[in-house]
């Protein structure tokens, strides 16, 4: 088994796309790139403490890719707004890999120039491609978030008029 890392805004999103994809064995959401110890769901949110919402995924690549996890990465959200998702604003919503080889690394920045091969001027992609750092697990309620709700993604549904 090998492990990624990717943050590309709220977790529970993320974790619930990488979910779907055979061949991934595990995830579990929690907190990385950031600088104080055991950070919890609240000081994330303050945006102080340099942490991104991310899910580590485990994976086995006689089964999925990791070129292909990327392509889930990259699909899943959109890579070109620094600090924002949707409706979520903040550092801690960052578009991100942390990679955990050289090779993992390679084929981050190899996906990323694809995708921005494919975008038209002026949009960038703004993915951060850094080494993976501690992972801190999040609170238990945030792991398997949207299966425990009920609910398949994070989008709002607006009511029809």
């Amino acid at each position: 088994m090998e492990r990624a890392t990717f943050a590309a805004g709220c977790f529970w999103g993320v974790e619930a796309a990488f979910r779907q994809i055979p061949g991934v064995t595990g995830t579990e959401v929690g907190y990385t790139g950031g600088t104080k110890s055991e950070p919890t769901y609240k000081e994330v949110c303050s945006g102080r403490t340099g942490y991104a919402e991310a899910v580590e995924v485990e994976f086995d690549p006689e089964r999925v890719s990791y070129e292909e996890l990327l392509d889930v990465f990259f699909s899943s959200h959109n890579p070109t707004t620094r600090n924002r998702q949707g409706f979520d604003i903040g550092s801690q919503y960052r578009s991100a890999v942390f990679f955990h080889t050289p090779e993992q690394e390679e084929a981050a920045r190899a996906a990323a120039e694809r995708v921005q091969a494919g975008l038209h001027w002026p949009k960038k992609v703004v993915t951060e491609i850094v080494e993976a750092d501690t992972f801190w697990p999040a609170e238990d309620y945030h792991q398997r978030y949207l299966e425990k709700m009920g609910r398949a993604s994070c989008t709002v549904e607006l009511a029809q008029s």
